[in-house]
């Protein structure tokens, strides 16, 4: 039997124990263990400070590049576009200074900004699905070309905002027709657009600033499924960006949209992929820093004499920056009615024969 001696014996030895790594730890331990975990705090402390110190020199380098860049931007978009009118549409919600910027930048280019255009929510709004067909209907009996008998109403209304903004009277190219002012009215009237401005001179080409996706696709909750509705709005909002940029193609033979950082689903990689409009219509990302904002007049220049690219940082994009091509000049000349001056009118003032060859190779 285990008797009351066995017992003393080991809790004599199990206090021996404690106190021996007691006096080890206080004594001859001490100072291995807290000079082992000193020197790993250093190293890390030093580790730290080196990636910060590199984090650094790396800003440092950025910031410098980008004021490289920044001087030289006016430079770069100097007289591309000169002599153009540009009429800019925003559909999302793009920040007041990117639409700032973009202005400034096509301004600098040499281009006119004939009108600054908001697609407001009610365009993509699904609740207002049936309003917009029975507009579409009014809006076409004074669309000239007619829409096809099978466009859809997101098409005609796309075709009635590009029509209102690049529309001049025949007699006078400089001056905005009278069933142009009146599509522009129609849609206004109907809150499905706002302008910044009244619109008086019909532009040559439009420029389209696309809002970021998550201003459409916001959960509630962290890793929450975006609503059906949401789901539907993006999408509405897909067709009306395609539709205004191959609009855009057919009235002036260039087509430019311009948006945010590249995102699957998102507006600028469907057009990207999208078998009608990858080869025609030209994007750019990023349009949110001064990189992307030069890229959108670069690009216009570029699609207005005939070349079509993606622009950005991302896998998708054909490169960087748009290549500096200076548009040639443009001469508008009223139309004459048919007999006089010995043959009819173009039907598009705006339009010279080197834009015309850009349009036709735009296909």
């Amino acid at each position: 039997m285990i008797d009351f001696r066995y017992h003393l014996v080991s809790l004599i030895s199990v206090f021996l124990a404690l106190a021996v790594g007691i006096v080890l730890g206080a004594g001859p331990l001490k100072e291995s263990i807290g000079d082992t975990l000193t020197g790993e705090v250093d190293t890390l402390r030093q580790r730290a400070a080196d990636l910060r110190a590199e984090l650094d020199e790396v800003s440092a380098r950025l910031a410098d590049s980008e004021e490289v860049f920044a001087a030289a931007a006016d430079d770069l978009v100097a007289g591309v576009l000169e002599g153009r009118r540009v009429a800019v549409v925003e559909l999302g919600d793009t920040a007041p200074e990117v639409v700032e910027e973009v202005t400034a930048r096509l301004d600098a280019a040499g281009a006119d900004v004939t009108a600054s255009v908001r697609v407001t929510d009610g365009w993509t709004d699904p609740a207002r699905t049936t309003f917009r067909q029975t507009l579409a209907g009014t809006l076409a009996e004074y669309l000239d070309p007619a829409p096809a008998p099978d466009a859809g109403a997101g098409a005609t209304l796309a075709e009635a905002l590009v029509q209102g903004l690049v529309t001049a009277v025949p007699e006078d190219p400089d001056a905005l027709a009278e069933q142009a002012d009146v599509l522009l009215r129609l849609l206004v009237d109907s809150e499905l657009v706002e302008l910044a401005a009244e619109v008086t001179v019909p532009a040559d080409a439009v420029v389209l600033l696309v809002g970021p996706v998550d201003d459409v696709l916001v959960p509630e909750e962290e890793g929450a499924t975006p609503s059906a509705v949401e789901l539907d709005r993006l999408e509405l909002r897909e067709g009306a960006v395609r539709d205004l940029a191959l609009a855009s193609l057919a009235r002036t033979g260039a087509a430019v949209v311009a948006g945010h950082d590249l995102v699957e689903g998102g507006v600028v990689a469907v057009l990207r992929t999208g078998d009608g409009t990858r080869s025609r219509v030209s994007t750019v990302t990023a349009v949110d820093t001064l990189v992307g904002q030069v890229s959108v007049p670069l690009a216009l220049a570029e699609r207005l004499t005939g070349g079509v690219g993606h622009y950005g940082s991302d896998d998708e994009a054909t490169a960087p920056l748009p290549p500096r091509v200076v548009v040639p000049p443009l001469v508008r000349e009223p139309e004459l009615p048919e007999g006089e001056g010995g043959e009819e009118g173009t039907g598009d003032p705006a339009q010279t024969s080197d834009d015309a060859g850009a349009e036709g190779t735009a296909g």
